[in-house]
C-alpha cells in the first residue's frame, strides 16, 4: 500500500472514528521522514498499525548565515534519531508493545538510547495511567546497524561555535551570563517554539536567538480527545536532538545545556524502580546521548550540561546577583501554557514556583522576592503542605524542582535568618529540615562536583567563574 493509499485508508478511519481504544493496536510505526533543504522543513510519519497516522514538522525557521552540512551521512543519522526520539509523543496514545523503525537501522547505541527513552522517560506517563513500570518495550528497527563513516564537517571547523538552548527559567539565563562574553566561541541561544518571555530574554542577553517551530499533529489532538492515553514526555530529549540536527545547519559544535545535577534524582519508586519526571536532564541520559552523538552522528559535536557539576542550591545563589533578568525570567508552567497571557508569569501555588522561590529565598530579601512572585509565598500558612513536599520522600511533586536535601537544606538556612525565621512556612518545617539536614550537608551542596565538569574547557571555566563569585 502506498503511502498516499495509506493516508487515504487512515482518513476512512478517521472520519466519526468514534472512541478510541489503546488496546486495540498492535504497534506504532516510526515510518519515515523527508527534509526539504530550501525551506528547512523535517516532516517526520507516524502510525498506529495502519489505522492512524501522524505527521509532524519540524521547521528550522533563522536563515543559515552560511553553507550548510545537511549532506553529510552525520545530518541523516541525527534525523533518524530525532523522529525515533520524537516519536514518545504519539506512541503515547495506546503505548502498544512494538515499537517499529521502518527503513532505517538502529546501531547498538541508538537502540539502548531508545529503549530508555520509551522506558525510562515514559514511566511517570505509565504511573499515571495505570501502566506496568519498567515498560515492556520492544524496538524492532530494519536490522542491526552500523554507524556511518563521519567525515569532517566542510566547514571551518577550527572556528567553534556554542550554542545554549534557552527555556526562560533561572538556570539557562546563569549559563547564558556567564558564556555570552566568550567572543571566540561565537556564543548565540537557541530555542524551540520559543514563547514571548523566551525571545525577550535573549534579546536582554543580547546574543542571536535561533528558533525552530515544531507542529504536533493535529490527529494526536484528535485521538486524545476520544479516550487516547496520555501524559508527559521526556521533551529535553527531542529538544537536544533538535539542536544536534541543527547544528548541521548554523555551524555550531557546542551544544551547553543548562540543567544542574539534582535532575538525576528519582521522583518516586514504584516496586524499586526508579520514575523520574526529569529523565531527559539526567546525568545516566546525557550519557547515553554523548556516547550516540560521537558514534553515529558528529565526533566533534559537543554536548552536555555546563551546569551538571553544580546544585539548583548554587544556580540559585548566582542568579540573585543577576537582577537584570528578576523581573522577567519565569518557570512556572502555567505561564507556558497554551492558554496563557503574554504577560502571564508566576502563579505562586504550583510545585515549580515554591521550589524556584525556596532556592532563591536565602539570597534574596523578603520583599524582592515577594517583587518576583507577586506575594509572599512564606507568610501564607497554606503554602506549608506543598513546601513540605519538596522534602518528602513519598509526595514529592512530578515537576522540575531538585532534590529532597536541596529543599531541607534551603529551610535550615531560612531558619538561620532573621528575616526569614518566623515567616509561617519556615516556622512550621524548621524541626523537620533540621531533623533531615545538617550544616555538611548544606557545606557539601555549595560544592561543585569538579568530575562533572563540561568538556569544554572555556565554558566550564566561565561558568565556575560566575557560579564561585559569590562565595
Amino acid at each position: 500500500m502506498s503511502r498516499e493509499q495509506s493516508a487515504g485508508h487512515a482518513d476512512e478511519h478517521r472520519v466519526g472514528f468514534g472512541r478510541f481504544d489503546p488496546g486495540a493496536y498492535r504497534a506504532f510505526r516510526i515510518a519515515g521522514h523527508s527534509f526539504d533543504p530550501k525551506t528547512r522543513t523535517v516532516v517526520l510519519h507516524y502510525a498506529l498499525d495502519d489505522v492512524h497516522h501522524f505527521d509532524e514538522t519540524v521547521v528550522f525557521e533563522t536563515l543559515p548565515s552560511g553553507p550548510t552540512n545537511h549532506e553529510e551521512p552525520g545530518f541523516a543519522r541525527a534525523l533518524i534519531n530525532l523522529q525515533v526520539a520524537a516519536g514518545v509523543s504519539y506512541y503515547k496514545a495506546a503505548a502498544p508493545p512494538q515499537i517499529l523503525v521502518e527503513g532505517a537501522a538502529l546501531t547498538t547505541e541508538e537502540h539502548e538510547l531508545h529503549l530508555h527513552l520509551y522506558d525510562d522517560g515514559l514511566r511517570e506517563f505509565a504511573v499515571a495511567n495505570g501502566l506496568v513500570v519498567p515498560r515492556p518495550v520492544q524496538i524492532d528497527a530494519a536490522g542491526p546497524g552500523t554507524a556511518p563513516t563521519l567525515s569532517r564537517r566542510t566547514g571551518n571547523r577550527s572556528i567553534h561555535g556554542l550554542v545554549v538552548p534557552i527555556g526562560g527559567g533561572k538556570d539557562s539565563m546563569v549559563l547564558i551570563e556567564a558564556v555570552r562574553h566568550l567572543d571566540d566561541l561565537r556564543p548565540r541561544l537557541f530555542a524551540v517554539n520559543p514563547h514571548p518571555l523566551v525571545r525577550r530574554l535573549a534579546e536582554q542577553s543580547g546574543l542571536e536567538l535561533i528558533t525552530v517551530r515544531r507542529t504536533l499533529s493535529p490527529h494526536l489532538a484528535e485521538v486524545n480527545g476520544s479516550g487516547a492515553l496520555n501524559g508527559h514526555v521526556p521533551i529535553t530529549a527531542i529538544i537536544s536532538l533538535i539542536a544536534v540536527a541543527g547544528s548541521f545547519l548554523y555551524d555550531y559544535d557546542i551544544i551547553a545545556m543548562a540543567v544542574e545535577r539534582s535532575a538525576s534524582e528519582e521522583t518516586i519508586e514504584v516496586e524499586g524502580a526508579p520514575v523520574n519526571h526529569q529523565y531527559s536532564k539526567s546525568l545516566g541520559f546525557e550519557r547515553l546521548l554523548t556516547g550516540l552523538i560521537a558514534s553515529s552522528i558528529d565526533p566533534e559535536l559537543t554536548y552536555g550540561s555546563a551546569l551538571r557539576p553544580y546544585s539548583e542550591l548554587a544556580i540559585a545563589r548566582a542568579f540573585a546577583g543577576l537582577t537584570a533578568f528578576h523581573g522577567t525570567f519565569c518557570s512556572c508552567n502555567r505561564a507556558f501554557r497554551q492558554s496563557a497571557a503574554p504577560d502571564d508569569r508566576w502563579c505562586g501555588d504550583c510545585p515549580k514556583c515554591r521550589f524556584v522561590a525556596l532556592m532563591l529565598a536565602p539570597y534574596l530579601d523578603a520583599d524582592s522576592l515577594a517583587d518576583i512572585f507577586g506575594r509572599d509565598l512564606f507568610d501564607d500558612i497554606r503554602q506549608v503542605a506543598g513546601f513540605s513536599a519538596l522534602m518528602s520522600d513519598e509526595e514529592k511533586p512530578f515537576e522540575c524542582v531538585g532534590e529532597r536535601r536541596e529543599a531541607a537544606v534551603a529551610i535550615r538556612l531560612l531558619t538561620d535568618l532573621p528575616q526569614w525565621r518566623d515567616k509561617p512556612v519556615v516556622r512550621e518545617l524548621s524541626e523537620t529540615a533540621r531533623g533531615l539536614v545538617d550544616a555538611e550537608d548544606a557545606r557539601r551542596l555549595l560544592v561543585a562536583d569538579e568530575a562533572l565538569s563540561f568538556p569544554c574547557t572555556s565554558v566550564a571555566r566561565a561558568v565556575r567563574r560566575l557560579l564561585e563569585a559569590g562565595k
